[in-house]
């Protein structure tokens, strides 16, 4: 089968960490790089020996040979460009969170059903094989009945950049959108459950949320904690605990050892073993995954409606933390 020929629409720097990966999957070809900015799209395809350079995002949406785009914009911008994209007949592999809320992230939704391209969003850490133990762990019931998940993603600025696209909330900015939501879809995907309710805090500065604390109460006594912030150390850990047995991850984003990846378990006697998952890039295995859904034609997949449910609990978490109450989240059982 012919490679699914990529252009990149913008030169964020999570580009240039996913680009490289798209020119060495087998399945895939960089074709080109889009940007406003025609010099900043010609140094990008210099530097990473992209054969083209587009000076608008049209142009590359307008040209025969791509296929598909890989979307690292800002997420104000998400919505107006997977829906060019899919107009366009170009499938959609966009960057995390999928929209500023969920209103837009159910309109790219329809719009890629219905020009019939698939539309998934970056989350890498869900297509790895060791994710997949971490879910059949869970899925076997080896750590007995479900009752807590907790999950932290934090790193620290020493001083807030207000330029960045993080600290604008017109933009989408803020750590619940840019890390809480690892962590929220992870409670999602490995509950295999909605919430029922939602309670969440918050301290803001330029009018985003900076830290974040959320709870998640599911059916069956299930609940989980998220906390999320720019101002703590570096972590991204994961801890599942059953009445059995507990999984910790200490790294479930991204292997801090990218030749190690591994999770352990425990059970009530503090013993003790450690599962140790070998796998390409991550990046790698989010391709093939988006190759897989466009050779399948599966335009409305188990990844698609996980990023609607987790823009849907979002929603009500960061509802939560701005009225400093109780949300209920809509669509739940």
């Amino acid at each position: 089968m012919r490679p699914i020929r990529f252009a990149i629409l913008g030169t964020a720097k999570i580009a240039r960490t996913v680009g490289p990966r798209i020119q060495a999957f087998e399945g895939t070809e960089l074709v080109g790089v889009a940007s406003r900015l025609p010099d900043k799209a010609a140094a990008f395809a210099s530097d990473l020996q992209i054969p083209r350079s587009f000076d608008s995002y049209e142009a590359a949406l307008s040209d025969p040979e791509i296929d598909a785009v890989y979307i690292p914009l800002p997420p104000s911008m998400h919505l107006e460009w997977t829906t060019k994209a899919a107009e366009a007949g170009k499938h959609v592999l966009c960057e995390k969170p999928l929209a500023r809320n969920a209103d837009e992230a159910e309109q790219m939704a329809a719009v890629c059903r219905q020009h019939k391209v698939v539309l998934l969003d970056g989350v890498m850490w869900y297509h790895t094989p060791r994710a997949t133990a971490i879910k059949n762990a869970i899925d076997s019931g080896q750590l007995g009945t479900l009752r807590q998940l907790t999950s932290v993603f934090t790193f620290c600025w020493d001083e807030f950049p207000l330029d960045n696209v993080r600290m604008q909330r017109e933009l989408g900015g803020g750590s619940l959108l840019d890390l809480g939501w690892y962590c929220v879809g992870a409670a999602l995907w490995l509950f295999n459950d909605m919430p029922k309710q939602v309670m969440a805090r918050a301290h803001y500065d330029n009018d985003v949320d900076t830290r974040f604390n959320g709870f998640m109460e599911f059916t069956d006594r299930k609940v989980a904690t998220i906390e999320s912030g720019f101002d703590a150390v570096k972590r991204r850990w994961i801890e599942v605990a059953g009445a059995k047995q507990n999984l910790v991850c200490d790294d479930f984003t991204r292997p801090w050892n990218d030749d190690k990846p591994r999770f352990w378990t425990h059970d009530s006697n503090g013993t003790a073993a450690e599962h140790v998952i070998r796998h390409r890039p991550q990046e790698e295995h989010m391709i093939e995954t988006f190759c897989h859904l466009v050779g399948d034609n599966s335009v409305d997949h188990e990844w698609l409606n996980l990023s609607l449910k987790t823009q849907k609990v979002c929603d009500a978490l960061a509802q939560s933390a701005r009225e400093r109450t109780t949300v209920r989240v809509i669509g739940s059982a």
